[in-house]
């Protein structure tokens, strides 16, 4: 039974109204002002329950300079646009304050740090001296007041993931030799005067935190150094509460671990972190359901649980929970490609299962209206893209039929999450299809709908969601002029027939011919490597998977892959394919190079399948196709067809 989590809970002078938080993360909705989208997704978790939100990262000097500028006055009447909005729901909202270091360069292109070591993501910065370690405690306490003034609730410096203050804590980055460097009481010496000057302009009645982390490599943060740090702070009341990590860019997987890791995958470092703590701790770590949280708080590892990706797929999850409603809340599934990929690829936050992140003023589920004409809506084909159209097509209150061919709803879900460490991708499709039973939509499975069927139903509205079908021509998108020979030998085998009916004999070596750079690529070498192949990794991209983000994913995929047989070939192209062996070139010239491979798999572009659609679309008032049957993308894309599509009826 879900009880603690909604008690409330004290953090200095502010009553926070349950135990669920969601702890600053990018959505790049904010830079040189608060803006009315940004307002619009952080008041979505505030009116569905959210206890507290951490915005994210502010810069509060020149000399880095991320997403909120928090570096004067001008910040302020934004900061108050966004809790007038937000306080009638009785969310808390923090500001977590930041300093890049080696990691975010300022406005002039200079990085600053405690010593010149290069960062892994950034250029070589300048060792700070005198006037900047000067400049540092004054501009976090300005940045901390001037949230106070917008009528914030408190502040978080971040203190945690590599940041400034983890460059002077690390021995890896910091090799002064003067009262800041050495022991730990010199590398934490300009946290501490930094939280001082902090608790000295925003007084005791303003909540005060730090986020803190530990590191995975050698050299970094260890344990020890951050417990230290904790008790040292608390120690002269200069915070109010912990916000406790894991993880720096060295392996930045740990900070946002996707669904290949266990839920609760933080708590062996975070909880140790807290350890003794007076003030309430916040702990994360890939939860998902409140029940996930209670066990956290009951088990004493923490006061607090942030649920970060969880409340981005679905912002109602704290009151559809607290209202005996937790069947429909949409699941994150770990996948990390809107979110933190979307950060990358796309320069803003969105999310793969909930298509209104970053468009809540215009896709949020409340913005569903009831239509006052009910229509019959025939949806061809149960993948996401088809279910998510057939239920928002329900709220809407119009009859909706859903067409799917094959035996179960899902589509290519169904393929993907049989692959090893995809399986949770599987919980959405679970999700839109009890969906779409809850809400009385007509399924037919078993039920191929050619035009003649379409045409005997005289719907009002068709929705064509019939997807994609593998090319297996080879064709490669560098060099399309030169197909590779060979493509229509037995032993090629898309990754739906690796998957699905892999052959009897499925062994020894195997090329991989990717030419998306996606997820497909890296589920199908790790299935290879689960019956036992060697393979080898063709792709024309500079790397291997470049739409999928590198820290979080590809890293890790890595790490498994060079475990095993593994070869990278990058920026080549596959030029013909015999029995036991192919033939690779590289996309600049040069040799030829000759691959061992029993078997091929073709990871290439999809060809859209929709024969009723052309043969319909001049004759039907409303027809439309959405998903892989307009373009083959992805599932982020398909759910968002579906969702823009059905409120257009």
């Amino acid at each position: 039974m879900v009880k603690k989590v909604f008690e409330p809970i004290q953090i200095g002078t502010c009553t926070v109204p349950n135990r669920i938080v969601r702890t600053a993360h990018g959505t790049h909705f904010a830079a040189e002002e608060i803006t009315d989208r940004f307002i619009e997704y952080h008041l979505a978790p505030a009116r569905g329950g959210c206890g507290l939100t951490i915005l994210e990262i502010a810069s509060v000097h020149p000399s880095s300079v991320l997403t909120i500028r928090n570096l004067d006055k001008r910040i302020v009447p934004g900061y108050r646009r966004l809790m007038e909005a937000i306080k009638p729901s009785g969310m808390k909202v923090f500001q977590q304050l930041h300093h890049g270091g080696h990691h975010a360069p300022g406005l002039d292109g200079i990085a600053w740090s405690a010593s010149d070591i290069p960062s892994p993501v950034g250029p070589i910065p300048v060792p700070m001296g005198a006037p900047e370690l000067a400049a540092l405690p004054r501009a976090f306490a300005e940045g901390a007041a001037r949230c106070r003034e917008g009528g914030l609730d408190g502040v978080e410096v971040h203190a945690a993931h590599g940041y400034i203050f983890s460059q002077f804590l690390s021995r890896l980055t910091n090799r002064r030799t003067d009262e800041y460097g050495g022991s730990l009481e010199n590398r934490m010496r300009l946290l501490m005067e930094t939280m001082r000057a902090v608790r000295k302009l925003v007084g005791n009645d303003f909540p005060v935190g730090v986020r803190l982390s530990t590191s995975e490599v050698p050299g970094g943060v260890t344990h020890e150094d951050s417990h230290a740090v904790a008790r040292a702070l608390e120690k002269e009341g200069l915070i109010d509460f912990l916000d406790l990590s894991l993880g720096d860019y060295y392996r930045g997987v740990s900070m946002n671990a996707a669904m290949d890791a266990p839920l609760g995958y933080e708590l062996p470092f975070s909880v140790p972190l807290g350890a003794g703590a007076k003030v309430p701790r916040i702990v994360a770590g890939r939860f998902r359901t409140l029940e996930e949280a209670e066990q956290v708080l009951r088990a004493g590892d923490a006061d607090m649980v942030s649920m970060v990706r969880a409340q981005i797929a679905d912002p109602d999850l704290v009151r559809k929970t607290r209202e005996g409603r937790p069947h429909e809340v949409r699941p994150c599934i770990a996948c990390n490609q809107g979110c933190i990929g979307g950060l990358y690829r796309r320069g803003q936050l969105g999310c793969l299962v909930n298509p209104a992140v970053g468009f809540e003023a215009s896709l949020s589920e409340d913005r569903i209206k009831r239509t006052s004409q009910p229509r019959k809506v025939l949806v061809v084909g149960g993948g996401p893209a088809g279910m998510e159209a057939a239920r928002v097509a329900a709220l809407s209150g119009h009859r909706v039929i859903l067409a799917e061919a094959a035996t179960k709803l899902g589509g290519t879900i169904n393929v993907a999450r049989r692959a090893p460490y995809l399986h949770t991708i599987g919980d959405i499709a679970d999700w839109l299809e009890q969906e779409v039973f809850r809400l009385g939509v007509e399924v037919r499975t078993s039920s191929f709908m050619d035009s003649d069927a379409i045409r005997a139903e005289n719907a009002d509205h068709v929705i064509v969601a019939t997807g994609s079908l593998p090319r297996m021509d080879g064709e490669q998108a560098a060099t399309p002029w030169a197909p590779p020979s060979g493509v229509d030998l037995p032993h090629v085998l898309s990754s739906t027939d690796l998957i699905m009916s892999p052959p009897a004999e499925l062994r020894g070596s195997a090329l991989v011919l990717d030419d998306v750079g996606h997820y497909e690529a890296i589920a199908v070498t790790d299935q290879l490597h689960a019956k036992g192949l060697t393979v080898t990794f063709v792709t024309r991209h500079p790397q291997m998977t470049p739409y999928v983000d590198t820290t979080l994913r590809t890293v890790p995929a890595m790490e498994r892959f060079m475990a095993k047989g593994f070869q990278l070939l990058v920026r080549s192209q596959l030029r013909a394919i015999r029995p036991g062996e192919c033939t690779v070139t590289s996309l600049h010239g040069g040799p030829e190079v000759l691959v061992p491979a029993n078997f091929v798999v073709l990871v290439t572009a999809n060809r859209s399948f929709a024969p009723a659609f052309d043969e319909l679309r001049a004759e039907h008032p409303s027809i439309v196709r959405i998903g892989d049957a307009l373009s083959p993308r992805d599932v982020q894309a398909a759910i968002a067809d579906g969702r823009r599509t059905a409120m257009t009826f």
